[in-house]
């Protein structure tokens, strides 16, 4: 195996569910460069890869599909939090989400059912009442502790809630 071949393979192995463009960052190599490496190893079963939200993940190869949607998924700023409100029980209806954690409703419905599509979460309807549960709670409890959003991913997280928090202002014209 190549000196950048085994760089990427460890830089994904320290970082599972990095994304294509974090790899050639951190690596400090071109894109092409990472796209030919990154095939390579997917070839070889050295690394498994999963889109999630239109962006591709990569992980060693020990994580399940299920880890894999977690993790994806967790190193978004705004899903961790939501994950974290629905461990601690401080609430499960989405409204209420959103409330406590001053973002869109939008958002929130949004990151809920990327959860949701992934089989992390599950909508529970009681009447007319609609809450969300975790299906997975143990699972993401652990991940919280070993995955930590990117920079990048951060800023794009943050960003994309200004825009719905500018978008869901009465009296606002988009």
């Amino acid at each position: 195996m190549t000196e950048t071949r085994q760089r990427v393979r460890s830089h994904v192995e320290a970082n599972p569910g990095v994304h294509f463009n974090a790899v050639s960052r951190a690596l400090d190599i071109a894109t092409g460069q990472t796209q030919y490496h990154v095939r390579r190893l997917l070839n070889n079963d050295a690394l498994d890869s999963l889109e999630v939200c239109g962006r591709t993940h990569y992980f060693p190869t020990e994580y399940s599909e299920t880890e894999q949607a977690a993790i994806a998924l967790l190193r978004r700023e705004t899903t961790r939090e939501l994950v974290v409100l629905l461990l601690d029980h401080e609430t499960d209806r989405p409204d209420e989400l959103a409330e406590t954690a001053d973002i869109a409703r939008s958002t929130v419905e949004w990151h809920l059912s990327n959860l949701i599509e992934h089989d992390l979460a599950e909508k529970v309807r009681d009447g007319r009442r609609v809450s969300v549960r975790l299906v997975e709670p143990q699972l993401l409890r652990d991940l919280l502790i070993e995955i930590d959003p990117s920079l990048p991913d951060r800023l794009v997280d943050r960003f994309s809630r200004l825009v719905d928090s500018l978008l869901e202002q009465p009296g606002q014209s988009a």
